[in-house]
């Protein structure tokens, strides 16, 4: 398994960024060749202090390859171009392979 995680810090008009994102940036995400399962919040909160993000989404693809693929599709590249849409404070994508425990 190998995850994309999207960290977004707090935009200028968090009220557009939810409204666009779930209204037009999601739809295109869903269209993402490979993607196994997402899912995103707007409440993020941290254990001390001020959470550094508004939001973050996660997805998963069975393996680097198959993600950057994705990235690198059509509709890879139009989630990419529509960031500027809605996160005016920015986006930090993150990927890394998925390590497995049970406690």
């Amino acid at each position: 398994m190998h995850k994309v995680v999207v960290l977004y810090p707090e935009p200028a008009d968090p009220d557009h960024f939810r409204d666009y994102y779930v209204t037009n940036h999601l739809p295109l995400v869903m269209k993402w060749p490979g993607l196994l399962a997402w899912r995103y919040s707007f409440d993020v909160a941290a254990a001390m202090g001020e959470a550094p993000y508004f939001a973050v989404f996660e997805g998963d693809f069975a393996d680097a390859a198959a993600m950057a693929a994705a990235r690198a599709s059509p509709e890879g590249r139009r989630v990419a171009a529509d960031v500027v849409n809605y996160a005016t404070g920015g986006a930090v994508v993150i990927d890394y392979p998925v390590q497995d425990g049970t406690g």
